[in-house]
């Protein structure tokens, strides 16, 4: 005997939902025989089951007659209670069956900005117009996030900065960091020859958001030696969009993307130095947890980032 009326209750649910169902499938058709056919079960089973929910609840659901079945008063009562409960089941697992083919949901993406608007946006615009019940937000963080504590599903770091236990996958090219400078400020600075010489030149600094400090350039010798030199200057900022501004006023020399200076670079706005000093590195890679469920949301910016350079 179960005693606790939460059990039983579940318990009664799971026993008389079936033959609810075939309840409501007889009152639409008005026919045991359609019914059955319907639900893909015998005439006498289903009748079968019927009178056994009748026995249950103690009432005559359904008038019976040689030509035709009717739902009698008690059961017209229950069954404007079924129907649309039935119905938006149905509904909902037709649009659940339907999400596997349209991708549905929300994905937060954390990233530097450079990483949103060179790879990120371009990449995943023309998707969100293909699947318009897909949601991006991207967060904009240029120190290295917490994926749990900041609530988002996946983040973006150069190659060799994914942590372990994570998923990586590259969604960009190699990159390399040019010193770069206006032509104004070389003719009158003149050039640096080796990372060292930066030290007697105003730079335009990069304030790093994870503990505060400025940026140490990083450069690199032909043996792979690296090199870090922390430079000064009359202007910092912690992103890196307004460091290339600066530099192409004239404000002094920067450390960026080349990709990201590529348009002053090809106009002549801006020339570079210490090119023997600046190998190439991985690019940026979408890191994720291992753990986590997918989505249809998810799977389709996989797809849309995915670097096939």
């Amino acid at each position: 005997m179960i005693d606790d009326p939460q059990i039983r209750s579940s318990h009664m649910l799971r026993e008389n939902i079936t033959d609810l169902v075939a309840l409501a499938a007889v009152a639409e058709e008005r026919s045991f025989t359609k019914a059955a056919a319907r639900l893909n079960v015998s005439q006498s089973a289903l009748s079968h089951t019927i009178k056994g929910l009748e026995a249950r609840l103690g009432l005559r659901l359904l008038t019976r007659t040689t030509r035709s079945v009717a739902p009698t008063l008690e059961g017209e009562d229950l069954l404007a209670t079924l129907t649309p409960c039935f119905e938006k089941i149905e509904a909902r697992l037709m649009a659940l069956n339907e999400s596997r083919d349209t991708p549905t949901g929300t994905v937060r993406i954390v990233a530097v900005e450079y990483a949103i608007e060179s790879l990120l946006w371009p990449k995943l615009s023309p998707m969100l117009k293909k699947y318009p019940s897909v949601n991006i937000e991207l967060v904009m963080d240029y120190g290295y996030t917490d994926l749990a504590s900041s609530q988002c599903d996946a983040g973006v770091r150069y190659g060799e900065q994914v942590s372990e236990g994570m998923i990586s996958m590259r969604i960009g090219p190699d990159e390399r960091m040019v010193c770069i400078g206006a032509p104004d400020y070389f003719a009158g600075a003149g050039v640096p020859e080796t990372p060292q010489a930066l030290t007697g030149h105003r730079c335009v600094n990069l304030r790093l958001s994870t503990h505060g400090a400025l940026y140490a350039w990083e450069f690199e010798e032909a043996d792979g030696t690296e090199i870090r030199v922390k430079v000064q200057g009359q202007v910092c900022f912690n992103t890196v969009n307004p460091v290339l501004r600066a530099a192409v006023d004239g404000h002094g020399l920067a450390l960026v993307p080349e990709r990201l200076a590529a348009d002053h670079l090809a106009a002549g706005r801006l020339l570079t130095c210490l090119e023997d000093y600046s190998p190439c590195f991985p690019g940026f890679h979408l890191y994720y947890p291992s753990r986590q469920r997918p989505s249809s949301a998810f799977d389709a910016v996989l797809e849309a980032l995915r670097d096939r350079g």
